[in-house]
């Protein structure tokens, strides 16, 4: 025998009012999503059947996309995107990877972490303004910097394991400018069921 459920009006408001917030929630974060196109679309290297790509993010439609209102490259922090493509039939570690930008001359320079990125910027100069409040002793006020949004650590490249037939994206930080025939330098992937490191990649950036 079927059941009946009756539900008197506020009991209807209440239910509508929690869906609504759900799927209100649901399309605020796929709205904040940001999904890059695949790694075979960009600037890319391919070693057995695992492809990289590297994008620098320089403009400020390129960091609209990725961070909001944030762009770091005017705070002189190079954002790289870097795509990970594995169309092999072994899950590939990536717990040893190391990205390294590569300038023209052969330079290589490490990336910050994101978590770091604010203590590395300068705040601007103001003028002291005099205030009759005594100021406290090792107190400082709390501001918000312009690269303190979450898209900047959360978009942050962080995976450890990619599984067969599938990709892992993520950008790496570089506190330079950036220089045209540089190249992203990654090394240290590996297959996990054999535990044998692919050939690194040099992967050329260029600037749309």
């Amino acid at each position: 025998m079927p059941i009946k459920l009756l539900l008197k009006g506020p009991l209807v408001f209440s239910l509508a009012a929690t869906l609504a917030f759900a799927f209100g929630d649901k399309d605020k974060k796929d709205n904040s999503r940001f999904v890059p196109g695949p790694a075979s679309s960009y600037s890319h290297q391919t070693t057995g059947k695992v492809t990289v790509a590297a994008v620098p993010y320089v403009t400020e439609e390129q960091a609209r996309t990725a961070f909001g209102k944030q762009n770091p490259y005017e705070y002189g922090i190079l954002p790289v995107l870097v795509i990970v493509q594995n169309d092999s039939d072994q899950a590939l570690r990536l717990d040893r990877m190391q990205a390294q930008y590569e300038s023209p001359s052969g330079k290589h320079l490490d990336p910050v972490a994101a978590r770091d990125i604010p203590g590395l910027l300068k705040a601007p100069k103001r003028p002291e303004i005099y205030s009759p409040v005594p100021r406290i002793p090792g107190y400082k006020p709390k501001h918000k910097g312009p690269l303190s949004g979450w898209e900047i650590e959360g978009r942050e490249f962080a995976a450890k394991l990619i599984p067969a037939h599938d990709s892992a994206y993520g950008f790496f930080y570089f506190q330079t400018g950036f220089m045209e025939s540089s190249q992203l330098y990654l090394s240290g992937i590996v297959q996990a069921g054999t535990g044998k490191e692919l050939f690194y990649y040099e992967v050329p950036l260029h600037q749309p």
